[in-house]
């Protein structure tokens, strides 16, 4: 039976590799994005690799739009093996401008998305007695900060605590849950790379991330070889933490 993978902000960037690299393997896809041209746009490109595609406008801090669309989902391709929780916000604002009606969105959006998302893929997941496994975007964010990343950085330190919290609680299900926490990735600029020789200098790898680096990641998590792992946190950044750390010393 062909397994069915469920992606947040799945319309470009990380979530759109994450798709792709998942219709590649033979998964079906249901994405959701705020943005209903981009996440047609991701459609489109997962046609070669899958028949059973499926987008669904969702602001994720909603909790009927989220209900809404997991049951579309189960109901129209068969149930849900895998949630990848990536779509998020932020806002790179001063802190004593940081405005409170802006720090709860991305708290909405980012924990509070992940959170509603979980839980309802869960409960299909229980009924369905066949386990699976939740993936959840963290970031280098939530344990080493930029300036004026407070709201970013806390959604994340949530996203890590609620991590290891459900993988105790789903466990007894078959349902594992682990995070990914990425560092720099390189984002697209009309088909160009925008980061520059000084940014790829911070990883001892001597690149920044791709897409491509987080969407593997997710692949292991998701599989049976990693069916003894749960409530972890991997950390995708090149070295570029582990090189600060040490620079600090």
């Amino acid at each position: 039976m062909r397994k069915i993978a469920v992606i947040t902000g799945g319309g470009q960037g990380i979530g759109r590799a994450i798709a792709l690299a998942f219709a590649q393997e033979g998964y079906g896809i249901s994405i959701a994005d705020i943005h209903p041209d981009k996440g047609l746009e991701t459609i489109e490109l997962l046609r070669p690799f899958t028949e059973d595609a499926l987008f669904m406008k969702v602001d994720v801090s909603r909790q009927e739009e989220v209900e809404q669309w997991m049951e579309r989902t189960a109901s129209g391709l068969g149930g849900i093996d895998v949630l990848v929780n990536n779509a998020g916000i932020m806002h790179n604002t001063d802190v004593l401008e940081l405005s409170a009606e802006q720090f709860q969105r991305v708290i909405s959006v980012n924990l509070g998305g992940t959170f509603l998302c979980s839980q309802a893929v869960a409960r299909i997941m229980k009924a369905q007695e066949r386990g699976g496994a939740i993936i959840n975007l963290s970031s280098t964010r939530a344990t080493m900060s930029e300036p004026n990343t407070e709201a970013y950085s806390a959604s994340k330190g949530g996203i890590s605590a609620l991590t290891h919290a459900m993988a105790i609680s789903l466990g007894s299900y078959g349902i594992r849950v682990n995070a990914i926490s990425p560092g720099w990735i390189e984002v697209r600029d009309e088909g160009s790379f925008v980061h520059t020789e000084v940014d790829k200098s911070q990883h001892p790898v001597g690149r920044v991330g791709r897409p491509e680096d987080v969407a593997a990641a997710c692949l292991y998590i998701a599989s049976e070889k990693a069916g003894f792992i749960t409530g972890q946190n991997l950390t995708i950044d090149g070295g570029m933490t582990v090189k600060m750390m040490y620079a600090e010393e």
